[in-house]
């Protein structure tokens, strides 16, 4: 059952009706009174909740009403809508609880989706809570290339199999390397939209000029180098799942307009005036603090609202040693095939020794240190030996590719390391920012502001 409460008998039978035909049973109420009646007397599912119940439009009758909804039904999810949203408002309303902010007049295709995806999360929450807990178990699910049964990745994959099957967005977090791209394919590979669409875009790579081009597309002529029309990124995903990487680097003037798309679900076409709607999964990726970047004003505390209805925090490799030794399995067989060294194996010292290491660079780290190593090792054994080869080569390298001190100022220097990198890996990006220590989306900022020609990787 789904309670409908707003003081307007026209949005109270609206909304009900248009719910009735997508098969839900409501009930109203038209004051907070009633509504805590009806509370009482329904077993509720949902609320949808109006923010103003007089001619004041703060919305703190709404946010009072809320407050009371959490504290006597906290598993209820509730939707809020009204027709004079502000920003401020939006976020004290997530921030209360809310599952969704809606304003009026809303669109019935966004509404219905926010009511299914609130009442998917809602079920799937509550049957993990039934019983004693229970890991998942991986043969129920699509976890192809995840490897790891610490208790830190255990958590994870019991967090996707719960969420990938309801339309919620989601923010992965993590160090560099943690392996956040496998997560967002993994949720995408168990949804009920894996067969549309999986389109990842490397947010710190699009300056906010080029932004509403590359997602949002455009026609021939909107502006001058625009010579073919050009779809975005969004409709692309379309009845599908957008992975948005490195969304921590996003621009500001970029963060108002995805705001924009994931508030209306909708976005108009550079040169066309024609409005298309987003039916489109999100899924959002970083390893920044997004919370420290709120509090100092680098990113929107909105948009961070809207894209963190689900957290899933992936834990660094030095926080799931145990996990190594499977890891290391998982490369070697890969490599056995790759190189044709059939007897390719690490010995039992070398793999406790790996397992003391820090791993900056987490599991793309360990990869890297793995075949690195087994084509510098003369033998099919690895011993601990050759993987410190492989530690004293890479430092070595990557000092003789320092200039003479004095020789260069500070930018040139910078210049000069990037070029080498980038000339080193092939102008593979995601290897040379880990070489340099820096995120993609820094790295890409790098290239452009030295005109050091590169081909985009999202």
């Amino acid at each position: 059952m789904i309670l409908i409460i707003d003081d307007d008998v026209a949005v109270r039978t609206s909304v009900s009706l248009l719910l009735k035909q997508a098969g839900y049973m409501t009930v109203s109420a038209a004051d907070p009174r009633e509504a805590l009646q009806q509370l009482q007397s329904y077993e509720i599912s949902l609320i949808i909740l109006d923010m103003n119940f007089s001619l004041e439009t703060t919305g703190d009758e709404g946010l009072e009403l809320l407050a009371e909804i959490r504290r006597t039904a906290p598993a209820v999810p509730v939707i809020l809508i009204t027709g004079w949203a502000t920003i401020s408002l939006a976020v004290k309303g997530i921030k209360a609880g809310a599952f969704d902010f809606i304003n009026k007049p809303w669109d019935n295709q966004h509404l219905l989706q926010s009511v299914r995806t609130a009442l998917g999360l809602s079920r799937s929450l509550a049957a993990t809570g039934q019983g004693p807990q229970r890991h998942v178990r991986r043969e129920d699910y699509d976890f192809n290339g995840i490897i790891g049964d610490s208790p830190g990745m255990m958590e994870v994959l019991d967090t996707v199999a719960r969420i990938a099957a309801t339309d919620a967005s989601v923010l992965i977090v993590g160090e560099s390397g943690t392996g956040k791209e496998m997560i967002a394919s993994a949720i995408y590979r168990n949804s009920l939209r894996k067969t549309f669409p999986f389109v990842k875009v490397n947010l710190g790579g699009i300056s906010s000029s080029l932004f509403e081009s590359e997602m949002f597309g455009h026609k021939k002529g909107a502006f001058t180098d625009a010579k073919t029309d050009r779809i975005g990124r969004f409709e692309m995903a379309h009845n599908g799942t957008i992975f948005l990487d490195e969304i921590g680097d996003l621009e500001m003037n970029s963060q108002v307009k995805l705001l924009r798309v994931l508030q209306d679900r909708t976005y108009e076409v550079l040169g066309s005036s024609r409005t298309k709607t987003v039916n489109t999964r999100v899924i959002c990726a970083t390893n920044a603090n997004l919370e420290e970047k709120v509090n100092d004003g680098t990113f929107r505390e909105d948009l961070y609202y809207r894209i963190n209805l689900i957290t899933i925090k992936l834990p660094p490799l030095r926080e799931r040693a145990s996990d190594i030794p499977q890891l290391v399995d998982f490369y070697i067989n890969n490599l056995k095939n790759v190189y044709g060294r059939q007897k390719l194996a690490v010995d039992k010292d070398a793999l406790k020794w790996l397992q003391t290491q820090p791993f900056p660079g987490n599991i793309r780290e360990l990869k890297n240190m793995v075949e690195r190593t087994v084509l510098m090792s003369g033998s099919d054994l690895l011993t601990i030996d050759d993987f410190m080869l492989y530690k004293q080569g890479h430092v070595k390298k990557a000092g003789q590719q320092l200039p003479p001190v004095g020789a260069m100022d500070l930018e040139e220097m910078e210049e000069a390391m990037i070029k080498r990198a980038m000339e080193f890996h092939h102008n593979n990006v995601s290897r040379v920012a880990e070489t340099l220590g820096l995120s993609r989306g820094t790295l890409y900022r790098r290239l452009k502001k030295y005109n050091i020609p590169y081909e985009d990787t999202y």
